[in-house]
């Protein structure tokens, strides 16, 4: 949503002295707002006027601010309204209960001066908010040769307009996700860590993670089980005090562990699917929908060559089908063509089968994800480059991109 879009916004809340600093950061962007005190009297003012958004507290004598919520999103010419809870209540029943009622967004006081507009807009552009925050594979590289493309491994976010939070796999990049969290001084957060597999780059970092020592968070960690030995215990070993001095059970947050097939289900408005991987031990892909909107991360894979030996058609096809239409195509990227060839059946991907598969699914863009420790940033670009003239030469509508450490795009 452009800055310079003038919104009308009308906030509901009993506290003059909350509803004038809300009045006033919305006007210094720009926009125009009313403010009503009480909540009776707020209704006929609100159809009267039918503003893009109205901000409304909870705790309000009159009437109270769920049932505001539900009366206004049971107008029919208030349907293009947007309705976002402003509330001191930070608790997970009033924001469930907010929802229900057709809130589309819920803040907590006190507020953050220089954070709130910014919160507001986004909830009213309901955006997926795509973050890279390590983009190598198998090990960290920090050093002059990986200083545009960032030398930590594996680790992506996604945020949503309604708070929720999204995480596939704890290579060291999460530890700049968890400096990022820590700086902003987020309170009660709540999300989900998809591990793709259990190899160290995926899950070596996740100790790391500050917020899960946090008491008031809560995380639930998803991903496949290894034959008898579930993801919790695959988590936990990694911190048995021989290979890490601090234990599992030590994490202040509540976390708890789920194990998955290849399956799908749902968390509230978003759908989630897994796909098995061709990679050794057991890996999946997923697959995230959210209105209209589909993002898929697929790492680590082994696309095989035509000619090859383990070349399975079946595979394919079921790959294409999961991934089809996506809008994000996060996906392994490993290997040069060149490279590709004295690196068979290590389970990763070159470029030429990559841009096979993005073509064939028809996804919107491609995302270069998983590269090699050797290379360096410009062996990076060489494989941009080589991927952006394939799809050309194929007249392909894929758009290609290789993210960057710290990329933040809005899908």
């Amino acid at each position: 949503m452009s800055k310079k879009t003038r919104l009308k916004f009308f906030i509901v809340d009993d506290d003059p002295d909350i509803s004038a600093h809300m009045k006033a950061l919305l006007e210094s962007d720009g926009h125009a707002v009313a403010t009503v005190e009480s909540s009776v009297k707020a209704v006929p003012a609100i159809v009267a006027q039918k503003p893009d958004c109205v901000l409304v507290n909870l705790m309000m004598p009159e009437r109270y601010g769920l049932e505001l919520c539900r009366d206004l999103k049971q107008r029919r010419n208030l349907a293009k309204t947007k309705i976002i809870v402003v509330s001191g209540k930070p608790y997970e029943s009033d924001r469930k209960q907010a929802f229900e009622v057709g809130a589309d967004g819920y803040l907590t006081k006190p507020l953050n001066a220089d954070a709130f507009v910014a919160e507001v807009l986004g909830i009213l552009e309901d955006r997926i908010e795509l973050t890279f925050w390590g983009v190598r594979g198998t090990l960290p590289v920090p050093g002059r040769r990986s200083i545009r493309y960032g030398g930590s491994t594996s680790c992506v976010s996604l945020e949503f307009s309604k708070g929720e939070f999204f995480i596939f796999d704890a290579g060291t990049g999460i530890k700049n996700l968890s400096d990022r969290l820590m700086s902003e001084d987020r309170h009660k957060m709540e999300g989900k860590i998809f591990i793709s597999h259990p190899h160290w780059d995926h899950i070596n970092a996740l100790p790391f993670f500050a917020p899960l020592y946090v008491q008031g968070n809560e995380f639930e960690v998803l991903g496949a089980s290894h034959g008898n030995v579930s993801l919790r215990e695959m988590i936990s070993a990694q911190m048995d005090g021989l290979y890490f001095p601090v234990r599992l059970k030590q994490f202040g947050a509540r976390v708890y562990f789920r194990n998955l097939q290849e399956e799908e289900f749902t968390l509230g408005d978003i759908a989630v699917r897994t796909k098995l991987l061709n990679h050794p031990g057991r890996c999946l892909g997923y697959r995230v929908d959210y209105k209209g909107r589909s993002i898929c991360y697929i790492t680590d894979n082994e696309l095989d060559l035509e000619d090859s030996h383990f070349y399975n058609p079946f595979y394919v096809k079921r790959l294409i089908e999961f991934i089809h239409g996506c809008d994000v195509l996060i996906t392994d990227t490993t290997y040069s063509d060149e490279e590709y060839a004295s690196h068979v059946g290590w389970g990763h991907s070159c470029v030429s089968r990559v841009v096979d598969l993005a073509h064939r699914a028809q996804a919107k863009t491609l995302y270069l994800f998983h590269h090699d420790p050797d290379q360096t940033d410009d062996d990076i670009d060489a494989k941009l480059a080589a991927a952006q003239k394939l799809l050309k030469s194929r007249r392909s509508k894929t758009v290609c991109l290789a993210p960057r450490e710290g990329d933040s795009f809005k899908i």
